[in-house]
């Protein structure tokens, strides 16, 4: 890690969820004071969410604050207790599927929060705001051969969460234009690893192999994915809090596009178990294939994705047996 992040104060929303967590402990051990801001709502089991988060807390350089960022009073008054250097802001209400049936969820979280935050940045100028995007805005885009790229139209979202991620794309270039922030925003492609959210299709494969229940491969088990694995993740996410570009987007992934039935047979060899799949169609708002061009990624951040699907599913599946004393 450079030395553009000593001695800065960074604050991390979602510090508790997923890449949250990840993102601030590797931030923590470099010596990096981290401000850790989430709401440990129950979308997933705040079990886990508490988990991280007691890892977290046992470094001297880290604070907490339970906070909804859709309160913008709760979110105003950590920003007047403490010296904030740069935002990176990755806390959102998650899940594609979850956006059919709760799209509250999403306006409340990923709109109101999205804007609290990033007014937050303004009023107390702090010039460098990192945010997460998602590889979904790219919806029902034809891709070319060298995959999805940041200068596709992102015009035709097929999800309500997409449709957000897109919004916060749209008001990060507005305050940057408008006040001059420093923003980045960082479309993820399926992101996995230790500590991962059960929501996610590793996670469930794994939860239903193992208690013996029916795995459904949608669309007939002809998903394609661009798994990342999260270590790769972060070191993009670092990059771009040292960086601090005036106003770019960036895909993080692994460029490496994977059958989804490929990452079954993965985890029986890690769980030593079959699975029992059931082939179904295509859900409403998936899309059939992810796969990032990371070209510009590679020329602006040095981003190196370095962990192979095959690695990184023996990682999750040690982690998931000791969490769960199997």
């Amino acid at each position: 890690m450079k030395n553009e992040l000593k001695d800065k104060t960074i604050l991390v929303s979602g510090s508790a969820g997923f890449i949250g967590f990840h993102t601030s402990q590797k931030l923590l051990e470099e010596g990096i004071n981290v401000i850790g801001i989430d709401s440990l709502n129950d979308y997933y089991d705040p079990n886990l969410k508490n988990y991280r988060n007691n890892i977290l807390k046992e470094y001297s350089n880290y604070k907490f604050y339970q906070v909804d960022i859709s309160q913008a009073e709760d979110l105003k008054k950590i920003f007047t207790e403490n010296k904030i250097d740069k935002i990176c802001h990755l806390a959102a209400q998650a899940g594609v599927r979850y956006s059919l049936q709760n799209p509250s969820a999403y306006h409340q979280s990923n709109l109101q929060g999205f804007i609290n935050i990033i007014e937050c940045a303004r009023n107390f100028n702090i010039k460098d705001f990192i945010y997460a995007s998602s590889s979904s805005v790219y919806g029902k885009n034809k891709m070319k051969e060298s995959g999805f790229s940041e200068e596709d139209s992102v015009d035709h979202p097929i999800s309500l969460y997409a449709t957000t991620k897109k919004a916060n794309e749209l008001i990060a270039h507005n305050y940057h234009h408008l006040f001059g922030l420093n923003c980045t925003g960082l479309r993820f492609f399926t992101v996995y690893g230790p500590s991962g959210r059960p929501d996610m299709a590793m996670y469930l494969f794994t939860n239903e192999i193992i208690n013996n229940q029916e795995v459904k491969l949608f669309n007939y088990g002809k998903m394609l994915r661009d798994f990342t694995y999260i270590d790769d993740i972060v070191d993009g996410i670092i990059k771009s809090l040292e960086k601090s570009y005036a106003y770019e987007i960036f895909n993080l992934g692994n460029s490496q596009t994977i059958e989804v039935k490929y990452l079954i047979e993965l985890l029986e060899n890690s769980l030593g178990k079959k699975a029992k799949i059931k082939l179904e169609a295509i859900q409403p708002g998936d899309v059939e294939k992810t796969f990032a061009n990371i070209s510009k990624a590679e020329r602006m951040l040095d981003f190196k994705p370095k962990t192979k699907i095959e690695e990184g599913v023996k990682n999750f599946i040690n982690w998931y047996k000791k969490y769960h004393k199997i």
